[in-house]
């Protein structure tokens, strides 16, 4: 199978079992087509990737020609989704795509499978994915595109959710964040 057909195969897969998921856990009737996680920038960003891909194709095509980098690219985007899909059936009904404000009553600490490695694996899971993906195709431009848009979400979203998680869980959450690193580099 070529990259290009691995790179869709692994973007439907992606979405559609995120949907599946949390229409799992959560029920159908507490999940929105937001479950898909498909936003205009993200939409633009796959764009942009397939425009770099198909360019490249035709003025360099040399350079879609290394199947170990390619090889690289879906390895990643393997590891990357079993560990995404980990820390979504690890926290089960704890595990929202949006960021809670307000605690529930069903929602606990979860600190045990792959969050005992890493404090958002969801999120390590996602950059490791959506990296993978451009390596796959090997696209230099949007492989370094993507890590950093990526990696720049992740830097505001966590202490934004962390603020969040020592509201709720206080000191459990302190020393959870003190023993685990948070799966994004550079993140605290």
């Amino acid at each position: 199978m070529n990259p290009l057909s691995q790179f869709l195969l692994a973007i439907l897969f992606f979405h559609s079992s995120e949907y599946i998921l949390a229409v799992a856990i959560h029920g159908i009737s507490n999940v929105s087509l937001t479950s898909l996680l498909v936003s205009k920038e993200y939409a633009l960003a796959m764009v942009f990737s397939l425009v770099e891909y198909y360019f490249e194709v035709l003025l360099f095509p040399g350079l879609k020609e290394h199947l170990w980098v390619s090889n690289l690219g879906l390895a990643m985007v393997v590891i990357g989704e079993i560990i995404r899909k980990l820390a979504i059936v690890t926290a089960g009904r704890s595990f929202t795509h949006l960021i809670k404000r307000y605690h529930e009553e069903h929602h606990k600490l979860v600190t045990d499978g792959v969050y005992g490695f890493v404090r958002h694996p969801s999120y390590c899971g996602f950059l490791v994915w959506s990296v993978g993906t451009q390596i796959m195709l090997c696209n230099p431009i949007a492989t370094i595109g993507f890590a950093v848009v990526v990696w720049q979400f992740f830097a505001k979203r966590i202490p934004y959710e962390e603020y969040f998680l020592r509201q709720f869980f206080g000191a459990d959450y302190e020393e959870y964040a003190r023993r685990v690193p948070s799966g994004v580099p550079f993140v605290k």
